[in-house]
């Protein structure tokens, strides 16, 4: 872990073998910069991605290209990042799963999150949340966990399957209160949701980008959030941490770049990135497609905090019992 924190730290600040101009006597970036997805068009982090790729093509002067890789469990896209070149102009704009929890879900990855990149700039966090349609009886998450307590197994819990950050949600939250709940995968948290929605499940895990209209439609209500505190907007639905202390699952959304990437390209990437993600315009309209955001901090507070958050799934997959396959 430390030798982890180290190489990130090393490289984003210029003192590892990559501490070069970006190109020396020409400034940079003098052509357009490519940002990889490993999400298809039209999904929550593509339309923040298209957000903040328009802010910093202005503020750059360069334009910022879009490029979707779906697939793969984010190893499609994440590898296609990993193996760009490392000039100043390829990033990867990377979710939880592909840069932190797929190394405690797969036995071999097509890349190595730990090691194949650098950090830029921190996004924003999305929070999930428990759900029920809204006629169901549970009008608490202590009804549905007093439910599922007095009859074991019989409260079904939709989610996007074991290997999802919903399905680990799932998961631990009935590690946690200790009970046994009957958890019902699908292909896709749409699918679910309609499940939900349709009476076929009880209750569903998903995150509040995709679940928010129909909540304020009242077609869906929801019981708690999963982030450790209320969510801004949402201040009047616990967290699930107020009955579960340390309870802190959210997905998170950072911007990273290929090892070897010239420092002064992500600390220029860094800093416009920062100013975006603070201009209260631009932070709105991200909000709105479900991300939380507070600036984009330093490569090095990036490093850091994926260096902790190794640490955490390390102990979290013990504790719900996945293992690599």
């Amino acid at each position: 872990m430390i030798r982890f924190l180290v190489l990130f730290c090393l490289a984003a600040t210029g003192f590892g073998a990559a501490a070069q101009a970006p190109a020396q006597g020409q400034a940079w970036p003098d052509r357009p910069l490519k940002l990889t997805l490993s999400q298809p068009a039209g999904s929550g982090p593509d339309n923040v991605a298209r957000i903040l790729g328009d802010r910093l093509g202005k503020s750059l002067g360069q334009a910022v290209v879009i490029d979707n890789k779906p697939g793969g469990q984010n190893a499609i896209g994440a590898q296609a990042a990993a193996r760009s070149a490392p000039d100043g102009y390829n990033y990867y704009f990377a979710t939880t799963a592909a840069l932190v929890t797929n190394a405690y879900l797969f036995k071999t990855l097509s890349y190595d999150p730990q090691k194949d990149f650098v950090p830029v700039g921190f996004v924003g966090k999305s929070p999930f949340a428990i759900l029920v349609p809204a006629a169901s009886p549970f009008r608490s998450l202590d009804d549905l966990l007093a439910k599922a307590k007095a009859e074991p197994g019989k409260v079904t819990l939709a989610n996007e399957g074991p290997k999802t950050f919903s399905g680990m949600i799932s998961r631990l939250l009935a590690a946690r209160a200790g009970v046994e709940l009957n958890l019902v995968p699908y292909v896709s948290i749409g699918v679910a949701v309609q499940n939900t929605l349709g009476g076929h499940t009880n209750a569903v895990v998903a995150d509040i980008a995709s679940t928010g209209q129909l909540v304020r439609q009242g077609q869906l209500r929801m019981l708690a959030v999963t982030s450790e505190k209320r969510v801004p907007g949402w201040d009047d639905v616990p967290a699930v941490a107020e009955k579960m202390p340390g309870f802190d699952m959210v997905g998170w959304l950072a911007i990273v770049a290929p090892v070897g990437t010239p420092p002064a390209a992500i600390q220029r990437f860094n800093r416009e990135l920062d100013t975006a993600l603070r201009d209260k315009e631009i932070a709105d309209r991200i909000h709105a497609a479900g991300p939380i955001t507070d600036g984009a901090g330093t490569p090095e507070q990036l490093g850091a905090f994926l260096g902790a958050e190794h640490q955490r799934w390390t102990t979290i997959t013990k504790e719900i019992g996945v293992l690599p396959e």
